[in-house]
C-alpha cells in the first residue's frame, strides 16, 4: 500500500548511513513543498502533479517518514536542526540555490523557513498552508491533546503503541468531507509499527513551549528572519477549522507578512490540500503565475 500510494519515481539522499526520500518531478524553476507530522510526501502529490509540468517539484520525506529511513534514537536525533540540515544537504546536492518556491505546511513551515532563513536570497516566493514559523501565539493554549502527547507516558503508548496521532489526524484533518478510505490508509501507511512511530511522536515532543526547551531559540530566531521575507512574494491558504494552526497562528502570519494574499476556509481542516485540492491548487498556480517574473 506505501510503495503504491505515490506515482512517482523514488530517489534517494544517503543522510549519514540512512535514506532519505525524496520526489524530484519535472523541470523549470524549482518548487521545494515540506511536509509536517503526521503526514509525509503523500501530502503534496496533486500538487507536483499539476506542478511538474512548468517547475521541479522536490518533496523530501523527513528521516523517520514516508518512504525514508526510521532509525531509533541512537541512529538518529529527532530535532528540529536536523531536519533544517536535511532539507539544505538534500538541496545542495540537487543543485538548488536559486529561485525557489517554498511551500510548507505543518512542521515543514518551521522546517523550511529554518531553511530560508539561512540562506534568504535563494527564496523567490513562499506558500504557506497551515503552519508556522514562531512561537505559539500568546492568545493560543497549547491544545491538550498536544500535552498529553508530548509530556506523559500515556501519549507515548497512544501514539506509538496505537499510532493515535496518524490516525486521528486522517480523521480530524479535514472537514468538508471524510478522506477516501484508501487515501486514510495512505496517511498512516509508513507508520505501521512501534518502531517506525518514532518521528510522529519526538515531532510532537520536539516542540518548545518556554526558554530553555531544546530548539527554544533556534525558533526565536527563525521567527526573527521573517522580517526579511516582506519584500518576497507570500500566499497562504488556511482551513479555519484546523485545531492546532488555527485563527490565533494566522493572525500572527497577518502581522509577520502583512503584504501577503490569503485565502481563508471556513469549512476546511488541517489537511487543506485534502479538503480544498482544487480552489487551493489553483490559487497557487495563480499566485506563481503573478510573480513569475
Amino acid at each position: 500500500m506505501l510503495d503504491a500510494s505515490l506515482p512517482f519515481k523514488r530517489n534517494f539522499l544517503n543522510r549519514n548511513g540512512h535514506k532519505l526520500h525524496y520526489i524530484n518531478e519535472g523541470q523549470g524553476e524549482p518548487v521545494v513543498m515540506v511536509h509536517g507530522n503526521p503526514s509525509w510526501s503523500f501530502y503534496y502529490r496533486n500538487l507536483v502533479s499539476a506542478l511538474s509540468e512548468k517547475h521541479q517539484c522536490i518533496v523530501p520525506d523527513h528521516i523517520g517518514t514516508g518512504l525514508s529511513d526510521k532509525p531509533d534514537d541512537a541512529g538518529y536525533d529527532y530535532t528540529l536542526k536536523n531536519r533544517i540540515d536535511d532539507l539544505e544537504a538534500l538541496l545542495d546536492s540537487l543543485n538548488v540555490k536559486e529561485n525557489i518556491t517554498l511551500v510548507v505546511h505543518d512542521w515543514g513551515g518551521m522546517i523550511g523557513m529554518g531553511y530560508a532563513a539561512r540562506y534568504p536570497e535563494r527564496i523567490k516566493r513562499l506558500v504557506f498552508l497551515n503552519t508556522a514559523a514562531f512561537h505559539l501565539p500568546d492568545s493560543k493554549p497549547f491544545p491538550l491533546a498536544l500535552r498529553i502527547c508530548r509530556d506523559t507516558a500515556l501519549g507515548t503508548v497512544l501514539v506509538r503503541g496505537f499510532n493515535a496521532f496518524s490516525s486521528a489526524a486522517s480523521y480530524v484533518g479535514v472537514k468538508r468531507k471524510p478522506m477516501a478510505k484508501e487515501v486514510r490508509r495512505a496517511y498512516v501507511a509508513p507508520f505501521n509499527s512501534w518502531a517506525n512511530r518514532i518521528s510522529t511522536l519526538r515531532f510532537v515532543q520536539d516542540i518548545p513551549l518556554k526558554p530553555g526547551d531544546r530548539n527554544y531559540q533556534l525558533v526565536s530566531d527563525i521567527e526573527a528572519s521573517l522580517a526579511q521575507f516582506t519584500k518576497v512574494p507570500t500566499l497562504i491558504c488556511w482551513g479555519l477549522q484546523d485545531f492546532v494552526f488555527d485563527k490565533h497562528f494566522l493572525q500572527v502570519w497577518r502581522e509577520k507578512m502583512p503584504h501577503a494574499q490569503i485565502h481563508e476556509f471556513a469549512d476546511c481542516g488541517h489537511y487543506i490540500l485534502e479538503d480544498a485540492k482544487d480552489e487551493v491548487i489553483g490559487h497557487i498556480q495563480d499566485f506563481m503565475a503573478q510573480s513569475a517574473e
